[in-house]
């Protein structure tokens, strides 16, 4: 009975490895490949409401012509455009990445690109700080000479 349980348990092992290793993806030696020239960038320090833009450029280095079919900010003030016409082969395009600099405070932010490339799935990240914002302005603080007077703005 022992030896009748040890080789159903063979037996069903080996049927799961073989299912595993049939579920695996072959990657395609002519597929399209996208290469950025740089997958981070790092505005450094970035005004309040200043700009927020960068273009990532990259290349197809496959064989077949890549198609990007969606770009997604990880969240909603980060978003991409992205090229929607083929890239052939050797081609170059970039990918545009706007950032809401509405937002004070150290950033890091991702996108996330895919395409019918062997790396179905790429990501790129922005970083960088937003100042806080300007409090000159209308908002500049009252003075007041005397306590007991009316408030002047400008004095």
């Amino acid at each position: 009975m022992k030896k009748i349980i040890c080789s159903m348990f063979i037996v069903l092992g080996a049927t799961f490895t073989a299912m595993a290793q049939a579920d695996q993806k072959v990657a395609d030696p002519d597929a399209p490949e996208i290469v950025f020239e740089k997958d981070v960038h790092d505005f450094g320090t970035i005004e309040y409401g200043g700009n927020g833009k960068y273009e990532f450029k990259f290349s197809n280095t496959g064989k077949k012509p890549l198609i990007i079919t969606n770009a997604r900010g990880s969240c909603g003030c980060t978003v991409p455009t992205w090229p929607k016409d083929a890239i052939g082969k050797g081609q170059s395009s970039t990918i545009k990445v706007e950032y809401d600099t509405k937002r004070p405070g150290p950033f890091t932010k991702t996108v996330t690109i895919s395409s019918n490339a062997n790396t179905a799935e790429k990501v790129i990240t922005i970083k960088g700080t937003v100042t806080q914002p300007d409090q000159s302005g209308d908002q500049t603080p009252l003075k007041k000479e005397n306590p007991s007077a009316p408030v002047e703005k400008g004095k």
